[in-house]
Protein backbone atom coordinates (compact mmCIF):
# COMPACT_ATOMS: atom_id res chain seq x y z
CA UNK A 1 0.00 0.00 0.00
CA UNK A 2 0.84 3.42 -0.84
CA UNK A 3 0.62 6.64 1.27
CA UNK A 4 3.67 9.06 1.20
CA UNK A 5 4.50 10.95 -2.13
CA UNK A 6 1.62 10.55 -4.13
CA UNK A 7 1.79 12.85 -6.40
CA UNK A 8 5.11 11.89 -6.97
CA UNK A 9 4.85 7.81 -6.78
CA UNK A 10 1.46 8.10 -8.65
CA UNK A 11 1.45 10.31 -11.29
CA UNK A 12 4.71 11.49 -12.38
CA UNK A 13 7.03 7.89 -11.59
CA UNK A 14 5.50 5.80 -13.94
CA UNK A 15 6.52 7.65 -17.24
CA UNK A 16 10.26 6.05 -16.53
CA UNK A 17 8.95 3.18 -17.68
CA UNK A 18 8.27 4.61 -21.10
CA UNK A 19 4.58 4.76 -20.54
CA UNK A 20 2.87 7.60 -22.14
CA UNK A 21 -1.13 7.74 -21.07
CA UNK A 22 -2.82 7.91 -18.18
CA UNK A 23 -6.21 7.01 -17.87
CA UNK A 24 -8.19 7.82 -14.64
CA UNK A 25 -11.52 7.28 -13.26
CA UNK A 26 -12.82 9.78 -10.17
CA UNK A 27 -15.66 10.36 -8.17
CA UNK A 28 -14.52 14.12 -8.08
CA UNK A 29 -11.32 15.88 -9.58
CA UNK A 30 -10.86 20.02 -9.84
CA UNK A 31 -9.33 21.75 -13.02
CA UNK A 32 -6.54 22.91 -10.65
CA UNK A 33 -5.48 19.76 -10.11
CA UNK A 34 -5.42 18.82 -14.19
CA UNK A 35 -3.39 22.16 -14.99
CA UNK A 36 -1.09 21.50 -11.77
CA UNK A 37 -0.55 17.90 -12.83
CA UNK A 38 -0.01 19.07 -16.92
CA UNK A 39 2.36 21.82 -15.60
CA UNK A 40 4.72 19.67 -13.62
CA UNK A 41 4.67 17.10 -16.40
CA UNK A 42 5.84 19.62 -19.21
CA UNK A 43 8.32 20.93 -16.80
CA UNK A 44 9.95 17.74 -16.06
CA UNK A 45 9.73 17.36 -20.14
CA UNK A 46 7.20 14.63 -20.57
CA UNK A 47 5.14 17.29 -22.98
CA UNK A 48 3.92 13.81 -25.00
CA UNK A 49 1.63 11.89 -22.06
CA UNK A 50 -2.05 11.85 -22.81
CA UNK A 51 -4.07 11.87 -19.83
CA UNK A 52 -8.17 11.17 -20.54
CA UNK A 53 -10.42 11.55 -16.77
CA UNK A 54 -13.75 10.35 -16.14
CA UNK A 55 -15.22 11.91 -13.33
CA UNK A 56 -18.14 9.70 -11.77
CA UNK A 57 -19.96 11.72 -9.28
CA UNK A 58 -21.46 14.35 -11.88
CA UNK A 59 -24.75 12.08 -12.95
CA UNK A 60 -26.03 12.62 -9.39
CA UNK A 61 -23.95 15.56 -8.45
CA UNK A 62 -23.29 17.88 -10.80
CA UNK A 63 -19.98 19.90 -10.94
CA UNK A 64 -19.47 23.36 -10.15
CA UNK A 65 -19.14 26.22 -12.70
CA UNK A 66 -15.74 27.15 -11.80
CA UNK A 67 -14.56 23.61 -12.67
CA UNK A 68 -16.58 23.27 -15.21
CA UNK A 69 -14.94 26.12 -17.20
CA UNK A 70 -11.44 24.81 -16.15
CA UNK A 71 -11.78 21.55 -17.38
CA UNK A 72 -12.88 23.12 -20.89
CA UNK A 73 -10.33 25.53 -20.92
CA UNK A 74 -7.65 22.85 -20.06
CA UNK A 75 -9.10 20.16 -22.71
CA UNK A 76 -9.05 23.05 -25.64
CA UNK A 77 -5.50 24.23 -25.21
CA UNK A 78 -4.10 20.85 -24.78
CA UNK A 79 -4.05 19.91 -27.89
CA UNK A 80 -5.26 16.06 -27.60
CA UNK A 81 -3.18 15.56 -24.16
CA UNK A 82 -6.12 15.86 -21.62
CA UNK A 83 -9.53 14.91 -21.99
CA UNK A 84 -12.14 15.22 -19.40
CA UNK A 85 -15.50 13.60 -19.57
CA UNK A 86 -18.67 13.94 -16.88
CA UNK A 87 -20.58 10.22 -16.21
CA UNK A 88 -24.09 10.91 -17.08
CA UNK A 89 -25.93 7.77 -15.72
CA UNK A 90 -26.73 6.39 -13.11
CA UNK A 91 -25.22 4.69 -10.53
CA UNK A 92 -23.11 7.67 -9.80
CA UNK A 93 -18.90 6.02 -9.40
CA UNK A 94 -17.50 7.51 -6.44
CA UNK A 95 -13.93 4.91 -7.13
CA UNK A 96 -10.74 6.04 -7.76
CA UNK A 97 -8.61 4.27 -10.38
CA UNK A 98 -5.47 5.65 -11.90
CA UNK A 99 -4.20 3.40 -14.99
CA UNK A 100 -1.00 3.68 -16.64
CA UNK A 101 -0.32 2.59 -20.40
CA UNK A 102 2.24 2.26 -22.87
CA UNK A 103 1.03 1.85 -26.60
CA UNK A 104 -2.47 1.13 -25.48
CA UNK A 105 -1.41 -1.60 -23.20
CA UNK A 106 -1.66 -1.31 -19.49
CA UNK A 107 1.66 -1.46 -17.50
CA UNK A 108 0.84 -0.61 -13.75
CA UNK A 109 -2.40 0.63 -12.41
CA UNK A 110 -4.03 1.78 -9.13
CA UNK A 111 -6.76 1.63 -6.72
CA UNK A 112 -7.63 3.57 -3.77
CA UNK A 113 -9.27 6.58 -1.35
CA UNK A 114 -7.65 10.01 -3.19
CA UNK A 115 -9.32 11.86 -5.79
CA UNK A 116 -7.89 13.43 -8.37
CA UNK A 117 -7.31 17.25 -6.66
CA UNK A 118 -4.25 19.02 -5.08
CA UNK A 119 -5.64 18.41 -1.69
CA UNK A 120 -6.16 14.47 -2.16
CA UNK A 121 -2.40 14.47 -3.27
CA UNK A 122 -0.74 16.72 -0.60
CA UNK A 123 -0.60 14.31 2.53
CA UNK A 124 0.14 17.97 4.60
CA UNK A 125 -3.66 18.08 3.95
CA UNK A 126 -5.41 14.88 3.48
CA UNK A 127 -4.34 11.58 4.18
CA UNK A 128 -4.87 8.89 1.55
CA UNK A 129 -4.00 5.63 0.48
CA UNK A 130 -3.49 3.54 -2.80
CA UNK A 131 -2.42 0.20 -3.98
CA UNK A 132 -1.61 -1.62 -6.95
CA UNK A 133 -4.09 -3.62 -8.97
CA UNK A 134 -4.74 -6.00 -11.67
CA UNK A 135 -4.29 -3.77 -14.60
CA UNK A 136 -6.67 -5.80 -17.08
CA UNK A 137 -9.34 -5.11 -14.39
CA UNK A 138 -8.32 -1.42 -14.49
CA UNK A 139 -8.65 -0.79 -17.75
CA UNK A 140 -12.29 -2.75 -18.23
CA UNK A 141 -13.76 -0.73 -15.72
CA UNK A 142 -12.03 2.36 -17.15
CA UNK A 143 -13.89 1.02 -20.77
CA UNK A 144 -17.36 0.30 -19.17
CA UNK A 145 -17.46 4.11 -17.90
CA UNK A 146 -16.73 5.56 -21.48
CA UNK A 147 -20.19 4.94 -23.15
CA UNK A 148 -21.86 6.80 -20.32
CA UNK A 149 -19.92 9.89 -20.09
CA UNK A 150 -20.04 12.87 -22.11
CA UNK A 151 -17.00 15.40 -23.33
CA UNK A 152 -16.66 18.58 -21.05
CA UNK A 153 -16.50 20.50 -24.22
CA UNK A 154 -19.59 18.84 -25.49
CA UNK A 155 -21.66 21.53 -26.71
CA UNK A 156 -24.93 21.52 -24.10
CA UNK A 157 -23.64 20.00 -21.23
CA UNK A 158 -25.93 21.12 -19.01
CA UNK A 159 -28.61 19.26 -20.85
CA UNK A 160 -26.90 15.90 -19.36
CA UNK A 161 -25.29 17.53 -16.10
CA UNK A 162 -25.95 19.90 -13.66
CA UNK A 163 -23.30 23.07 -13.58
CA UNK A 164 -23.28 24.74 -10.23
CA UNK A 165 -21.90 27.99 -9.13
CA UNK A 166 -20.30 26.94 -5.66
CA UNK A 167 -20.18 24.89 -2.64
CA UNK A 168 -23.22 25.19 -0.99
CA UNK A 169 -25.15 23.62 -4.72
CA UNK A 170 -22.48 21.54 -5.52
CA UNK A 171 -23.09 18.29 -3.49
CA UNK A 172 -26.49 18.24 -3.79
CA UNK A 173 -28.27 15.46 -5.32
CA UNK A 174 -29.20 16.04 -8.77
CA UNK A 175 -33.28 15.91 -8.15
CA UNK A 176 -33.43 18.64 -5.63
CA UNK A 177 -31.00 20.50 -7.41
CA UNK A 178 -33.11 20.64 -10.66
CA UNK A 179 -36.27 21.50 -8.39
CA UNK A 180 -34.31 24.70 -6.69
CA UNK A 181 -32.83 25.78 -10.13
CA UNK A 182 -35.95 25.05 -12.72
CA UNK A 183 -35.94 29.05 -13.31
CA UNK A 184 -32.27 29.69 -13.56
CA UNK A 185 -31.12 27.86 -17.12
CA UNK A 186 -29.81 24.77 -14.50
CA UNK A 187 -26.69 27.37 -13.60
CA UNK A 188 -27.09 28.25 -9.73
CA UNK A 189 -26.43 31.89 -8.71
CA UNK A 190 -23.71 32.62 -6.42
CA UNK A 191 -24.76 32.46 -2.75
CA UNK A 192 -21.71 32.94 -0.99
CA UNK A 193 -22.87 34.24 2.58
CA UNK A 194 -21.53 31.73 4.41
CA UNK A 195 -18.03 31.64 3.16
CA UNK A 196 -14.66 33.07 4.21
CA UNK A 197 -14.15 36.39 1.98
CA UNK A 198 -11.39 39.40 1.91
CA UNK A 199 -11.11 42.50 0.00
CA UNK A 200 -7.76 42.90 -1.81
CA UNK A 201 -6.90 46.64 -2.86
CA UNK A 202 -5.56 46.89 -6.59
CA UNK A 203 -3.33 50.37 -5.25
CA UNK A 204 -0.65 49.91 -3.45
CA UNK A 205 -0.13 51.42 0.18
CA UNK A 206 -0.04 54.77 -0.66
CA UNK A 207 -3.27 54.75 -2.67
CA UNK A 208 -1.72 54.71 -6.43
CA UNK A 209 -1.73 52.11 -9.29
CA UNK A 210 2.04 50.67 -9.45
CA UNK A 211 3.66 52.35 -12.59
CA UNK A 212 5.20 49.08 -13.38
CA UNK A 213 3.94 46.59 -10.95
CA UNK A 214 0.74 45.31 -10.13
CA UNK A 215 -1.63 45.93 -12.72
CA UNK A 216 1.02 47.95 -15.13
CA UNK A 217 3.36 44.72 -14.66
CA UNK A 218 4.46 44.70 -18.36
CA UNK A 219 4.58 47.90 -18.41
CA UNK A 220 8.51 48.71 -19.13
CA UNK A 221 10.47 47.55 -22.49
CA UNK A 222 10.45 44.09 -24.01
CA UNK A 223 7.56 42.37 -21.80
CA UNK A 224 3.96 42.07 -22.74
CA UNK A 225 2.06 45.31 -21.96
CA UNK A 226 -0.84 43.06 -20.65
CA UNK A 227 1.27 41.41 -18.14
CA UNK A 228 -0.20 41.77 -15.04
CA UNK A 229 -0.49 40.45 -10.95
CA UNK A 230 -2.49 40.98 -7.79
CA UNK A 231 -0.39 42.29 -5.14
CA UNK A 232 -1.76 40.64 -1.41
CA UNK A 233 -1.65 42.84 1.65
CA UNK A 234 0.94 41.02 4.46
CA UNK A 235 -2.34 40.41 6.30
CA UNK A 236 -3.88 38.15 3.28
CA UNK A 237 -0.86 37.04 2.05
CA UNK A 238 0.66 35.42 5.87
CA UNK A 239 -2.77 34.08 6.40
CA UNK A 240 -4.14 30.51 4.68
CA UNK A 241 -6.72 31.82 2.61
CA UNK A 242 -5.57 31.28 -0.56
CA UNK A 243 -3.08 28.09 -1.17
CA UNK A 244 0.56 28.57 -0.83
CA UNK A 245 3.46 28.78 -3.95
CA UNK A 246 3.15 25.96 -6.75
CA UNK A 247 -0.69 24.98 -5.57
CA UNK A 248 -2.95 26.13 -8.16
CA UNK A 249 -6.26 27.45 -7.73
CA UNK A 250 -9.14 28.14 -10.18
CA UNK A 251 -10.92 31.74 -9.97
CA UNK A 252 -14.49 32.10 -11.21
CA UNK A 253 -15.12 35.94 -11.76
CA UNK A 254 -18.47 37.67 -11.68
CA UNK A 255 -18.99 37.59 -15.26
CA UNK A 256 -18.67 33.94 -15.58
CA UNK A 257 -15.11 33.96 -16.70
CA UNK A 258 -12.17 31.13 -15.38
CA UNK A 259 -8.89 31.90 -14.62
CA UNK A 260 -6.57 29.66 -13.16
CA UNK A 261 -3.98 31.09 -10.61
CA UNK A 262 -1.10 30.81 -8.19
CA UNK A 263 0.47 32.74 -5.88
CA UNK A 264 4.04 34.25 -6.58
CA UNK A 265 7.07 36.14 -5.61
CA UNK A 266 8.26 36.81 -2.22
CA UNK A 267 8.89 33.98 0.32
CA UNK A 268 7.13 30.35 0.45
CA UNK A 269 3.90 31.86 0.84
CA UNK A 270 3.90 34.58 -2.38
CA UNK A 271 2.58 37.79 -2.22
CA UNK A 272 1.37 37.87 -5.13
CA UNK A 273 -1.56 36.60 -7.49
CA UNK A 274 -0.75 35.59 -11.67
CA UNK A 275 -1.90 33.46 -14.13
CA UNK A 276 1.21 31.30 -14.33
CA UNK A 277 0.90 29.99 -17.92
CA UNK A 278 0.13 33.03 -19.50
CA UNK A 279 0.87 36.22 -17.11
CA UNK A 280 -0.56 38.49 -19.62
CA UNK A 281 -4.54 36.95 -19.32
CA UNK A 282 -5.27 38.81 -15.79
CA UNK A 283 -4.06 42.30 -17.25
CA UNK A 284 -6.24 41.46 -20.11
CA UNK A 285 -8.87 40.60 -18.03
CA UNK A 286 -8.95 44.05 -16.32
CA UNK A 287 -8.37 45.62 -19.02
CA UNK A 288 -11.50 44.76 -20.90
CA UNK A 289 -13.31 45.17 -17.34
CA UNK A 290 -11.93 49.10 -17.45
CA UNK A 291 -13.13 49.36 -20.59
CA UNK A 292 -8.94 50.16 -22.08
CA UNK A 293 -7.25 48.74 -25.34
CA UNK A 294 -5.44 45.35 -24.90
CA UNK A 295 -1.81 46.69 -23.49
CA UNK A 296 -3.12 50.07 -22.47
CA UNK A 297 -2.00 52.11 -19.37
CA UNK A 298 -3.90 51.44 -16.28
CA UNK A 299 -4.24 54.60 -14.09
CA UNK A 300 -6.16 55.46 -11.20
CA UNK A 301 -8.52 57.29 -12.75
CA UNK A 302 -9.80 54.42 -14.69
CA UNK A 303 -10.25 52.66 -11.70
CA UNK A 304 -12.27 55.83 -9.90
CA UNK A 305 -14.17 56.04 -13.78
CA UNK A 306 -14.95 52.29 -13.35
CA UNK A 307 -15.94 52.36 -9.87
CA UNK A 308 -13.66 50.32 -7.90
CA UNK A 309 -10.37 50.17 -6.80
CA UNK A 310 -10.20 46.67 -5.35
CA UNK A 311 -11.68 42.87 -6.05
CA UNK A 312 -13.68 40.86 -3.60
CA UNK A 313 -12.51 37.00 -3.21
CA UNK A 314 -14.46 34.51 -1.95
CA UNK A 315 -13.10 30.84 -0.74
CA UNK A 316 -15.43 27.88 -2.03
CA UNK A 317 -12.78 25.55 -1.39
CA UNK A 318 -9.03 24.99 -0.89
CA UNK A 319 -8.91 24.71 -5.30
CA UNK A 320 -11.73 27.14 -5.91
CA UNK A 321 -12.61 30.81 -5.39
CA UNK A 322 -14.98 33.57 -6.76
CA UNK A 323 -13.36 36.77 -7.49
CA UNK A 324 -16.29 39.80 -7.49
CA UNK A 325 -15.06 42.61 -10.05
CA UNK A 326 -18.85 44.10 -9.84
CA UNK A 327 -20.01 47.70 -9.52
CA UNK A 328 -23.81 48.47 -8.54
Amino acid sequence: MITNDLFKRILIEPIQRGINKLLIVSGYATSAMAFHHLTELKRLGNTNVEIKLIIGMCSSEGISLNNHNGFKQIMNESDGRFQCSYRISNPPTHSKVYVWLANDNPRISFLGSPNYTQTAFNEKLQKEALAICDNNDALSYFESMVGDSIYCNHPEPESMVQIFNDKIFQRQPKNIAIASSATKNSIFQPNFESLEQISVSLLDKYGNVQHRGGLNWGQRPSRNPNQAYIQLSPKVYNSDFFPIKKIHFTVLTDDNKTLICTRAQKNVTGATIETPHNNSLLGEYFRNRLGLANGAYITYEDLIRYGRTDVTFIKIDDENYYMDFSVP
